[in-house]
């Protein structure tokens, strides 16, 4: 089973991961949690990259960049641990390239679709939590916290990556929004409660 949470930065979805692994590991399920990009050793080298504030990126050399470290945690992470009936959580997925370097930098969507499905190597998330929340709202909870280079893309490009997620949610049945405001414990009961009913199928 493979678990994605999206959301602009500030949104909780670290958190929410951290709970809902806890909450499964003590129900005897396997897990493993992931980040987008990283978990591998080149993913690691790759997301140095993309977060260098001194360095200059192209949009689609951050495109490309984003699907390099993708393809590698899947094949060297994602695809064993389903087989081996793991359930997997991972902190972003496709969907963020789609609201970050689709709507946010413009990025053609055709260009976009194409590079997903290479990316994930066609692999698809069961479950999409987005946690929704106004970009403020994820700048002030993020407020002590050095921003990386992608943080510092403007609001104007948060409310287009807002936007694409909004999108997403409404066309993408996988994906369940969570209005992010609420307090820790009750968007971690509203996550449990769609998990066990995805487990319970």
């Amino acid at each position: 089973m493979f678990i994605t949470f999206e959301g602009i930065d500030g949104s909780g979805k670290s958190t929410q991961i951290l709970l809902l692994r806890e909450y499964l590991v003590k129900n005897g399920h396997k897990v493993v949690t992931l980040r987008e990009p990283g978990g591998t050793e080149l993913s690691e080298y790759i997301r140095a990259v993309l977060l260098n504030k001194k360095l200059e990126v192209s949009d689609i050399s951050e495109l490309l960049l984003f699907q390099a470290a993708r393809a590698d945690l899947v094949k060297t992470i994602v695809l064993p641990s389903l087989d081996q009936g793991r359930i997997v959580l991972s902190d972003r997925f496709f969907d963020s390239t789609t609201a970050y370097q689709g709507y946010g930098r413009g990025i053609d969507m055709e260009i976009i679709e194409k590079s997903n499905q290479i990316g994930s190597l066609g692999v698809l998330p069961d479950m999409t939590f987005y946690l929704n929340i106004e970009r403020s709202v994820g700048i002030d909870r993020d407020k002590e916290k050095d921003r990386d280079r992608m943080e510092l893309s403007g609001d104007e490009f948060y409310d287009r990556v807002i936007h694409g997620y909004d999108e997403l949610a409404k066309n993408e049945s996988r994906f369940i929004t969570i209005d992010g405001n609420q307090d820790v414990k009750t968007i971690h009961a509203l996550v449990v409660a769609e998990v066990e009913k995805l487990i319970n199928k």
